[in-house]
């Protein structure tokens, strides 16, 4: 699986349109504005390049006619890399053509001439993106415009017969095979990159709240799931400049998949405060701003205890919206000392006439500084949880049966993917190979007799050979003419 990140660059910007949901291949796209999709979460099936053969030639030209290998190596493999797009809004593209590949490297030629590399492809993510495998483990977590992550890696070009010239082996009659790239199913999940997050239920005025407050133009109306899509718009106060995201779909149940706030509840985590909007003027029997409130909360608190980034510790902001009704406004004085009293700030406002927004985006501008202050000068740009390996066994030899021996270990299943076992020789290198790693010692020690059955790789898939210690795998007996081995049946 990938590990690797490699810094910032700044080609590869596209523009990408709006987007949807998908799950796994079951979409999860909701419709909002004049059709557009949002979708924030994909599987996406990728296939890095194969790398391409060596090649096996040997010089030759008039009065020599052979005049050395001279077989040139096979190009590496593509890989696919993901880069933050700031022009990316959305994974639409990837709902729509799920599956990437990129090109395979070419074989190596005579005359020295190595094999053309194969193409990268470069992917565009939205700010925000968090990559993860098909059973839910993160591999990145990507933000910052230009940062990149290689999710899948090309394979390595196999050797040509000149690279494996040696004073034993002055000729090679056979090259190594390129290895293939790697191929998986990958998760993309878009979690909306936001200073501030407002919650609260369908038709408290969150989107009439972002729309007074900046630029945005998202869909309102008066019936409950308006907003099917979080809406994110920057607010300006005084000098300070920050992101407000509404999440929509937020009822009692969210966190268990009803309604629309299991999707979005994801949108909540990168937000560095939480806005309460209540809804002072609602008309529905049995609800009112304290029990909205306490509704919402539980929903915040059981989605932290499904993932990894709780939502305890963020401040909160308890807004007391439509106060230009009446009604609104008188029950808005009866509950703000009940939240006052919780410690929490309160403001009254009305989305409609604009009152009390100045003092809010004031208070949102002071919380969202603070949270910046605290920040680490360098603050790293993406998170790479999954580490790469360190150290451990080359191989490992594990008994099967009376007379089975199973091989395993990255170094020998690649060998073998390299390995023509069409040729003889090759196959003969790929035992002196074996034999330098201590894979003869290793099979001693565990019992192998003669005529033992072994295989290298895998239970589920692996190569079987009959292992015959009384031939020495690296001696010199065992090489014959280009392209045999005598230490093989029938040589």
């Amino acid at each position: 699986m990938p590990d690797r990140v490699v810094p910032p660059e700044t080609e590869g910007r596209g523009n990408h349109g709006e987007g949807g949901a998908a799950d796994q291949g079951r979409t999860r796209g909701r419709t909002g504005g004049k059709g557009a999709q949002f979708i924030d979460r994909v599987a996406l099936h990728l296939q890095a390049g194969n790398g391409g053969n060596g090649c096996a030639s040997v010089h030759r030209e008039k009065f020599k006619p052979l005049g050395g290998p001279d077989g040139g190596n096979g190009g590496r493999g593509g890989d696919i890399t993901l880069e933050v797009d700031p022009n990316a809004a959305s994974l639409l593209d990837y709902h729509k053509r799920p599956h990437r590949k990129a090109s395979g490297g070419k074989q190596g030629q005579g005359a020295h001439k190595n094999g053309a590399n194969g193409g990268d492809l470069l992917l565009p993510v939205p700010d925000g993106t968090v990559v993860k495998t098909a059973d839910g483990e993160v591999l990145a977590d990507l933000t910052g415009a230009g940062t990149r992550f290689v999710v899948a890696q090309g394979g390595h070009g196999g050797l040509g017969n000149a690279a494996l010239a040696s004073a034993r082996r002055k000729a090679p009659g056979f090259a190594l095979l390129g290895e293939p790239g790697d191929e998986f199913d990958v998760i993309l999940e878009l979690k909306t990159v936001a200073d501030v997050a407002l919650v609260g239920f369908p038709s408290a005025g969150k989107s009439s709240l972002i729309a007074a407050m900046s630029a945005a133009k998202p869909k309102i109306a008066d019936y409950p799931f308006t907003t099917l899509v979080p809406n994110l718009g920057v607010v300006s106060a005084g000098e300070a400049v920050f992101t407000v995201a509404d999440v929509p779909g937020l009822i009692e149940g969210a966190s268990q998949g009803k309604g629309l706030g299991l999707e979005f509840l994801r949108h909540i985590e990168r937000a560095s405060t939480l806005v309460h909007v209540l809804d002072c003027a609602t008309p529905e029997s049995g609800r009112d701003p304290v029990s909205d409130f306490e509704v919402i909360e539980a929903e915040l608190e059981a989605y932290s205890a499904l993932g990894d980034r709780p939502l305890a510790d963020r401040p909160r902001v308890i807004v007391l919206n439509k106060v230009d009704v009446p009604e609104g406004r008188d029950l808005a004085e009866l509950v703000r000392p009940e939240f006052e009293g919780r410690g929490l700030r309160v403001f009254e406002v009305s989305a409609a006439t604009h009152e009390g927004l100045r003092a809010l985006g004031f208070a949102m501008a002071e919380m969202v500084d603070a949270y910046r202050a605290g920040l680490p000068a360098e603050e790293p740009t993406r998170l790479v949880i999954r580490p790469a390996p360190v150290g451990g066994p080359e191989f490992e030899v594990r008994r099967l049966g009376d007379d089975n021996f199973l091989i395993t270990g990255e170094k020998p299943q690649r060998w073998l993917r390299q390995t023509d076992f069409a040729n003889d020789e090759a196959v003969g290198y790929l035992a002196d190979r074996l034999a330098r790693l201590g894979v003869e010692e290793k099979l001693a020690e565990a019992g192998a007799e003669s005529g033992a059955t072994v295989l290298i790789g895998t239970e589920e898939e692996s190569i079987v050979f009959d292992w015959e210690p009384d031939v020495l795998a690296g001696s010199d007996h065992g090489l014959g003419r280009r392209g045999t081995d005598r230490r093989l049946d029938g040589r």
